[in-house]
Order: structure tokens, then C-alpha cells, then sequence
């Protein structure tokens, strides 16, 4: 042996070290069986012993794992294009305004944008909106004569048409193709006399003018000046030709008693036509339901926007917001327009303003308050053209071309000329713009700004140089 070991010790070294560690390993793993045996415990009483697996494998503890997102965040994209150098302009005044993507929806520009505000005539908006669903366009308000209660006796009913024109025929007012008052006094006459044979004579002429109330005629908040320079009329049921001193001019002075204005212009007109009495004697009363004689229609409510907003006509404004309400099952009454107005102007799908106030239909009042982005909203649907609304489209006038923005984006504002249809606004109090804008991209835009507070004839220029800036930027257009 020891021999062998002198001859060969490597050979029984490795053979020891293997020796060694596979003792070693069987230790372990004895040791390893020990450790995962859990350690025996006193049974409770009458308990049944708990059973021992020697079979199967333990069942892996899952790893955990880390929560991820639910829903893919799209990237949001940087735009670059600023405006709010232009909105900061100092002649703005306390300046509100929105811009809308109005083929995404998305606001791209806010400026107090939710806060209800003034804006002047692009009330004239919510009009033209709240008459077209309504009313519809071809509808066509009417000026009627009834017999009498007594002998002798006719009623001129007025339903809301101001166009009715005391010109002779062949002549034209401002509205283009209204109803004449000859027209109707000739019908009368005839009709009278076929209607009572043994006496054609008419001695007295009957004033209606309740359809609605003849005293709700001007509002408290309303410049008296609106009616001396010749921007509106008072707000009476019966009148002729806007009640304008000159009917040939948008802008004349009014007078103060439109309903009897009427009624002396059509005494006149019978006596024209063949009354065998004469000039007839005239007074206010109420209509008791006899049979009517005679009627005229002004032009279709599509002639009566395309006219309100284009030259921002006060008067035509008005009566077409009264209209409304009486079609809407209200009294026609001013107090009635914030109801009106909102039942109306639902279905076209805008939520509107809780805190929306509707004064008036002209927009001549300091206290209506309509917000910006209600206004660019209800411009998202009008630029989608659905409907009706395409009336209302035509009637806006457009930058550097018509109605009452054909002088205006001059100077660097030249850039946006036949690219913004929008109404204009304007009170002691604010000077506003709101339509649609055909970006320089060719983005879709629409938008409503509003200069309030102690402004001047200035804060025009920079409104539109504001929305030139929004032309130029399109979609690129940057809130900050």
C-alpha cells in the first residue's frame, strides 16, 4: 500500500476530494429535507391529525408584477403659433374670446371663453338661429284687415312685420321686395264693398297692435339715442317701413309713435284706392274677430336674416325675436327671450349657458350675457352647415368684401380679407366679432372676441388684427 501511494498520489488525492464532497452533498441535503418540514405542534383536542403530502410538488408563488397603463395616452401635439401678444392689446379693454378646431372641436385659444359676457349685434346670431328653427325659412310674417265690430268700421292687425312700406309701387325701401301698404288698402276696399253692398264706405280705421303687449315697446337699458340718430325703432307690432323718417336709409330717425304713424299712412292709402268716404278717421283698439278682407306677407324669413345681419338691423331683429317667442307658445314679451331663446336653440345640440341672459334680439343691451365659447360652438355648427343653417351663412358679412365688415382688415389685418365671415357688435360698451374663420392652412376655425369696458372705435382694428393672427396660425394656434 504504501508502495501504491508513493506511486500514484495524485491519483488518490482527487479520489478523497471526491469522497469528501459527495458526503458533504448528502449532508446538505439532508439538512435542506429537515429545514422545509414544518415543526411538529400539539394537536388540539379530539382534532384529526392533518395529513401529510409526500407526493406532489409545491405549487409555485407567482411573481409579481407591475401594473401598467389601461388606456394608450396619445402624444399631444405642440403647437407653436401665438396670439396672446395680439389679445393683450390695450385697446381691448377687458377683453373675453375663444377660437375653436371646428373639425376636431378642440378649444385652441381661451380667454375667459366660458364667462358670459356682452357682445353687442352678434346676438343677432342667436336670432337668426332661434327664427330659422322656429320659424323656418320660408316662413313670412303677415299685416291683416279685419271687418269691424260697427258700421263703417275696419281693423289693420299688425303680426310683427316691420318691412310693410308706405312707398308708392314701384319704389323701394331699404327692404327690398316688402309688402306695400297700397297693396293691402286697395284689397281692403274691394273686398269692404263686396262684403256690404248698401254702405261701401269705410269711416274708421282700428289700430291692433297686441300681438304682443303695446307697452313692452323699448327697453330700460336701451340708449334713447338708438331711436333719434335712427338705428331702431320702437318695438311695436304695426309699423311701416321700420318706422324710418326716410325709408330709403338703413339709418334714419324714428318716431315716437310707430302703431298711429301706421295707421294715418294706410288711412291715406284707402282714400288712394277709392274709399267713397275718404280719408278714414283713426284710433287703438282690438281686433273682435271678424272676417278678414284683406292681407300681405313680407319677404321669407331667409330675405329678413340675410338683411338683419348683413347691415345689422336692429328693428327687423326685434320683431323677429318676438315672433319667436309667440310661435314658441310664450307671450312675446322681452321678459320672455332668455326661455325662448333657450328652447329654441337646444336642438341644434350646444349645451347652453345656465347663467345665459337673452335681453333683447338685437343685442343692444349692456345686460345680455352670452358666453365667447357658446358662441364659437354654436359657429362649429353652423360651419358644418346642416339644416337651415346655410341661411345663416349667407348673411354674415365677409372681411374686406361685404355688409358691415366691407371696410375693414386693412394694414396688416389684409392677410384674412374674404377668409372671415363673421357678425359684428358694437354698444357704448364693447365692440365684438364672432363667425368662422378658412385658416391659412385651410383649418376650419371658429371664434368669438369680444373688447369690453371703456373701449373706442380703435378696439376694431384690433379685433381684426386678432383674428388675422388666428387665420395665420390655423390649427397650429397656441393657448399660451
Amino acid at each position: 500500500m504504501t508502495a501504491f501511494v508513493r506511486r500514484h498520489p495524485r491519483a488518490l488525492t482527487i479520489a478523497a476530494l471526491v469522497t469528501a464532497f459527495s458526503l458533504l452533498g448528502a449532508g446538505a441535503v439532508a439538512a435542506g429535507v429537515a429545514v422545509g418540514q414544518p415543526a411538529a405542534t400539539a394537536a388540539e383536542p379530539d382534532a384529526e391529525p392533518a395529513p401529510v403530502e409526500t407526493s406532489a410538488e409545491p405549487t409555485p408563488e407567482p411573481e409579481p408584477t407591475r401594473a401598467g397603463p389601461t388606456v394608450a395616452t396619445a402624444p399631444t401635439r405642440v403647437r407653436t403659433c401665438s396670439i396672446a401678444g395680439l389679445a393683450s392689446d390695450g385697446r381691448l379693454g377687458d377683453f373675453v374670446g375663444a377660437v375653436v378646431n371646428a373639425e376636431t372641436g378642440e378649444v385652441l385659444f381661451d380667454r375667459a371663453a366660458s364667462t358670459p359676457a356682452r357682445h353687442g349685434s352678434v346676438l343677432k346670431v342667436l336670432t337668426a338661429a332661434a327664427a330659422l328653427r322656429v320659424l323656418g325659412p320660408g316662413y313670412q310674417l303677415s299685416t291683416r284687415v279685419e271687418q269691424g265690430s260697427e258700421p263703417g268700421q275696419v281693423v289693420l292687425v299688425g303680426g310683427g312685420d316691420a318691412t310693410l312700406s308706405a312707398l308708392a309701387p314701384g319704389q323701394e325701401s331699404v327692404y327690398r321686395g316688402a309688402p306695400k301698404l297700397a297693396d293691402l288698402a286697395a284689397q281692403t276696399v274691394a273686398a269692404y264693398a263686396a262684403a256690404n253692398p248698401e254702405a261701401p264706405e269705410i269711416t274708421q280705421v282700428l289700430l291692433d297692435a297686441t300681438y304682443w303687449s303695446p307697452a313692452d315697446k323699448w327697453d330700460s337699458s336701451w340708449e334713447r339715442s338708438e331711436q333719434t340718430i335712427g338705428y331702431h325703432s320702437e318695438v311695436t307690432a304695426l309699423q311701416i317701413d321700420g318706422d324710418r323718417q326716410n325709408p330709403g336709409l338703413d339709418t334714419s330717425p324714428r318716431s315716437t309713435d310707430p302703431i298711429t304713424r301706421a295707421g294715418e299712412a294706410f288711412a291715406l292709402a284707402l282714400g288712394a284706392a277709392g274709399n267713397p268716404a275718404g280719408r278714414p278717421a283713426v284710433s287703438t283698439g282690438v281686433a273682435s274677430g271678424g272676417a278678414e278682407l284683406a292681407v300681405v306677407r313680407s319677404q321669407p324669413v331667409s330675405r329678413l336674416i340675410e338683411k338683419m345681419l348683413m347691415n345689422s338691423d336692429n328693428t327687423l331683429a326685434e320683431m323677429l325675436a318676438r315672433v319667436v317667442s309667440k310661435e314658441s307658445g310664450f307671450d312675446g314679451s322681452a321678459a320672455s327671450l332668455t326661455q325662448a331663446f333657450a328652447a329654441a336653440l337646444q336642438p341644434y345640440g350646444v349645451t347652453l349657458d345656465p347663467a345665459m341672459v337673452i335681453r333683447d334680439g338685437s343685442g343692444l343691451s349692456h345686460l345680455n350675457a352670452v358666453s365667447p365659447l357658446y358662441y364659437a360652438r354654436l359657429f362649429d355648427v353652423v360651419a358644418a352647415g346642416g339644416g337651415d343653417l346655410p341661411v345663416l351663412t349667407a348673411g354674415l358679412p365677409v372681411a374686406g368684401r361685404s355688409g358691415s365688415l366691407a371696410s375693414r382688415f386693412g394694414g396688416d389685418a389684409a392677410m384674412a380679407r374674404g377668409s372671415v365671415a363673421a357678425k359684428t357688435g358694437w354698444i357704448n360698451t364693447a365692440y365684438s366679432l364672432s363667425g368662422i374663420i378658412t385658416a391659412a392652412d385651410g383649418t376650419t376655425l371658429t371664434f368669438a372676441f369680444s373688447a369690453i369696458g371703456n373701449v373706442q372705435g380703435s378696439a376694431r382694428q384690433a379685433l381684426d388684427l386678432l383674428t388675422a393672427g388666428a387665420y395665420r396660425c390655423g390649427d397650429n394656434l397656441t393657448n399660451t
